[in-house]
This record gives C-alpha cells, structure tokens and sequence, in this order.
C-alpha cells in the first residue's frame, strides 16, 4: 500500500497519513500545545469516526504536533463548561445527555479509540494533561518519552475527570493510586506513569517505538487482532463466565477461515502473510 493523506471532516485540527495500513494521527495545533478547544474535539472525533469505518485498517499511532501530547482543555473555552450561551456541541453547557451512544462528546473524544476496531497507541510527548491524559487512556497503549509528565490536572479547576478517566484509569491503577492521582492534581513523571500502570512503556524516541509495534500488528491476522480488541474491551465490564464465552465464541469465527490459515502457512513457510480484509 502506498501513503495517503486522509481528509478529516470539520477542521485542520488533526491530521491523518495511512500507509502500509498504519495510521499516524496527529493533533495539530502545535502553538497551544494541542489544547482542547471545541474545534480540537470535533477534529478528534471526526478523525476516530473515519478511521473506525475505513478498509484495510491495521493499526493507529496517536501523538501530537510540536512538543506535547496535548496540554487539556484550553481555558479560553473555560466559558463553555459555565454559560449555556458559549457552549458548543463538543464542549455543551450540560454534560448528562447522551450525544454519541453511551458517552457525550468530550467522553467520546477519549472512547472513540476504544472503538476502533484495531489497536491504537498513543504517543506522549512533552505533557499529557487533564482532557488530554484521559485521550491517551482511550487508546489500547500509551508510550512515553522519559521528560513526558501527566497528570489528572480537574482539580486544579475544582472538576472531576470527565472525559471516561474514572473508568479508564481503574482498569490500569491501583484503586489508592487512581484516587490520589485524582485527589491531587499531582503533576507526575512518566516513570511513575509506567509503575501506576497508566503507560505501556518509557521509550527515547516513542513514536518509533510505537510505529515498530504497529507495523509488527499489521502483520499479524487483522481478524484474529480485532476479536481480541472486541475481547478486551468487553472483559473489564462483563462477568468470569461472559468473558469467557466471549473468548470461545470470538476463536469460533476465527479457526479455519483464510486469513488464519494465511497465518500458519506464512510462519510454516517463514514468509510475510499476505491477509485481505
């Protein structure tokens, strides 16, 4: 496959380049640090929304322009979460209603990763903090740069984590560490981060190693890769037994068909597979 730009509907807030079914997705607003503002979180979801409906998919690498992931929500759009009258569609006055399926729009922001059929690693860079910490705990993998700091940053603003943290961060932390993370507004390092939980790895250069980690799944059974994705995200909100018949029912659609049996002729014949959607 060869590379291609893909257009994001709404605004030039994030960028997309697909190539060799890898997308790199970038936010893009380098000079306010990828702060949230209503155009940012239009731009997020569009891009995941797109990217949730397009052929040949394998993997999504998510970071950001300049020198930070994404700095959280920019206060210039502060007015929005207080006035009825400066709210927007992707940051309401009234958070409560249901906009796009289980969540609202700045929830979805962070869960639309976690619906995207394929894995999705995040690539934090400079800060991650507040709206965008819990962006990066949308995707399936966070890896970090050694000076990357985080941080639950609400409080500071007298808020809660609102944008899927508290369910995100519990599945990853320890219950005390989530909730004095969260308590706090602590600013924390990415070591820390690796040994709370809440990154995969600390990497010198975590887009490459993000980049390698995705060309290595694009490689593997994408329907084999997505199962496990549906599997996975399903098993922290189901019971022992569900999660479990889950996990049969998923290999029973998948033994026999072309592309596992592509999978065992490749690694029998110690050759790349060639799978089709």
């Amino acid at each position: 496959m060869g590379k291609r730009e893909l257009a994001v509907d709404m605004n030039e807030r994030v960028t997309i380049t697909l190539a060799d079914g890898i997308a790199d997705v970038r936010l893009n607003r380098a000079d306010k640090m990828n702060a949230l503002d209503g155009a940012m979180m239009e731009g997020i979801i569009a891009a995941g929304q797109q990217l949730r409906d397009t052929a040949g998919l394998r993997a999504v690498v998510l970071s950001g322009e300049g020198r930070a992931f994404c700095a959280g929500l920019d206060m210039a759009n502060f007015a929005g979460l207080l006035n009825a009258d400066a709210a927007s569609e992707a940051i309401p006055a009234r958070l409560a209603p249901r906009t796009h399926g289980i969540a609202n729009a700045p929830q979805y922001a962070a869960w639309v990763w976690r619906e995207l059929p394929v894995p999705v690693i995040a690539v934090l860079r400079g800060v991650a903090f507040g709206g965008g910490f819990q962006i990066a705990l949308g995707a399936d993998m966070r890896y970090a740069a050694p000076d990357c700091r985080l941080s639950v940053m609400e409080i500071k603003w007298g808020l809660v984590p609102d944008m899927c943290g508290t369910q995100l961060m519990r599945h990853l932390a320890r219950d005390d560490i989530v909730r004095e993370l969260s308590y706090t507004g602590r600013v924390f390092s990415a070591t820390e981060a690796l040994q709370y939980g809440l990154v995969t790895r600390v990497e010198e250069d975590p887009f490459a190693a993000a980049m390698a980690t995705a060309r290595e799944i694009a490689d593997r059974n994408p329907e084999a890769i997505r199962a496990k994705k549906r599997i996975f995200n399903q098993a922290n909100y189901v019971s022992a037994e569900a999660g479990l018949l889950l996990e049969s029912a998923e290999q029973d659609e998948i033994i026999g068909r072309p592309n596992q049996i592509e999978a065992v002729m490749a690694q029998l014949e110690k050759r790349r597979p060639n799978f089709v959607d």
